[in-house]
């Protein structure tokens, strides 16, 4: 009786913390739907072809999609005391968490490099949009368009950075993006009171630094989550085991 009521308490835990996962899931789901259905958002009035929507459809339904289907063999293996689908569900939290840490991990040691790849990228990046010769990096354009109306930024430092492209018509334009203007277009010809002056990376800098201890306490909060699960899922795995052994 008292190893039924454990078996009924793992399970009970384990479908809670598996179930926020599916939550997390449906919704990366249903939020990449919705950026690909919906006619009306930002990202749609700045790319008329759509190339941004579907790569970031793409991700989020990708990964949405393989959290989905863990949480799923996760239930079953959970549910049905199916010792292989536990073993099997187990194994991929652990490959979840490793990747995360490596990831996190990265992120942090490598932090000056990726700064730097990032500028660099950026500068080409600016110094390449718009150009006729190269309609492979519209997504690329598109994603800085994006990124500089909802900041409402110009630019890597400020609006003059845009110098140094080479495809305007005249040296005064800016991209339309850098402006209040709602035209589809590249490029386009704005007085300097309706241009935005400040860099992105300033705008990013001060969103990340208000933003950065939110961020953190989510990824140690997802990896706290995920090693209980791990954790739970193993016990669970050992008491069926010994239930079965009993039985014989």
């Amino acid at each position: 009786m008292l190893r039924k009521n454990k078996i009924l308490i793992f399970k009970y835990f384990l479908n809670l913390i598996n179930g926020a996962f599916l939550v997390l899931g449906l919704l990366l789901l249903g939020f990449g739907a919705w950026l690909l259905l919906d006619r009306n958002i930002f990202f749609t009035a700045l790319d008329k072809n759509n190339h941004l929507i579907v790569y970031i459809f793409q991700i989020l339904t990708g990964t949405g999609s393989a959290i989905v289907l863990l949480c799923l063999l996760g239930y079953l293996g959970i549910h049905n005391e199916i010792r292989w689908l536990l073993i099997l569900y187990a194994a991929l939290l652990m490959w979840a968490f490793g990747v995360q840490v490596v990831l996190s991990g990265f992120i942090f040691t490598k932090k000056k490099e990726i700064h730097q790849v990032w500028h660099d990228k950026v500068d080409l990046i600016i110094a390449e949009y718009g150009s006729k010769d190269m309609p492979e990096d519209i997504p690329k354009w598109t994603f800085l368009n994006a990124l500089q109306k909802t900041l409402q930024c110009c630019g890597q430092y400020n609006y003059t950075d845009w110098i140094k492209n080479k495809n305007k018509e005249n040296s005064e334009q800016v991209p339309c993006s850098c402006t209040n203007s709602t035209l589809r277009k590249w490029f386009c010809d704005e007085p300097l009171n309706a241009t935005y002056l400040e860099g992105c990376e300033n705008k990013i800098n001060t969103w990340y630094n208000a933003n950065a201890l939110t961020l953190t306490g989510i990824n140690f909060g997802l990896l706290a989550s995920e090693v209980l699960q791990i954790t739970l899922t193993v016990s669970f795995f050992r008491h069926i085991k010994n239930k079965v052994y009993a039985k014989m």
